[in-house]
């Protein structure tokens, strides 16, 4: 049995969209949670400490000056959903979703503005 392009083409890009959910949603639960090369230099010269559930640093270092970022409150920061843990995961796969779909409206946008003229 063989296929026509368009089938073709549709399974393509069911598979491609299974392949990125699988790998956003699941090879985010591989990563590390320790710091990465950023984050300890700027760690470098402090002590973290829990006090009452809060993140404390003492010493001096570069990462007591830091301020949380202006989408530090939003759904999806911190690779996590609502700040809860273990929703690393399914962060990812909307992320994927959301990208996917900005990305396609554009190029659909774009195609049909070039097939417009």
């Amino acid at each position: 049995m063989t296929m026509n392009a368009a089938g073709r083409g549709k399974t393509f890009w069911i598979g491609f969209l299974v392949i990125i959910v699988l790998i956003a949603g699941g090879v985010s639960y591989l990563a590390s949670s320790s710091p990465d090369g950023l984050d300890s230099a700027t760690l470098q010269g402090c002590e973290v400490s829990e006090v009452d559930g809060t993140e404390v640093l003492t010493g001096s270092c570069i990462a007591q000056h830091a301020d949380d970022h202006a989408l530090a409150a939003s759904p999806l920061a911190d690779y996590a959903i609502v700040g809860k843990d273990g929703t690393g995961g399914l962060a990812g796969v909307i992320g994927v979703i959301v990208t996917l779909a900005i990305a396609g409206g554009l190029f659909w946008l774009i195609a049909r503005r070039r097939s417009d003229t």
